[in-house]
């Protein structure tokens, strides 16, 4: 959701984004943390193999690229939080 569209929400549809916000901030959090283990767990289960083949860490690129594009999402939090302020709806 823009800027200009969080100014013409009411107080009540603000707080409702507010909500949704949080949800998807655990969801990222929790997405987060799971594709670090399956990275952590590839890393290690490769270093620890008797068969040190390159070709097996290519495949955990995948998780790193996931936690690079949740990290990089456009982030609505600051603008929520600036109209949340200019109203006092905190």
């Amino acid at each position: 959701m823009k800027k200009k569209d969080l100014y013409k929400l009411t107080d009540e549809e603000l707080f409702v984004e507010k909500k949704k916000l949080k949800k998807s901030k655990l969801f990222h959090a929790v997405s987060i943390c799971f594709l670090e283990g399956i990275l952590i767990f590839g890393v290690v289960s490769w270093s620890l193999s008797s068969e040190k083949k390159p070709g097996f860490l290519i495949p955990m690129l995948i998780p790193v690229v996931f936690i690079y594009r949740i990290l990089k999402s456009p982030n609505q939090s600051k603008d929520l939080e600036e109209v949340l302020q200019e109203r006092n709806l905190n």
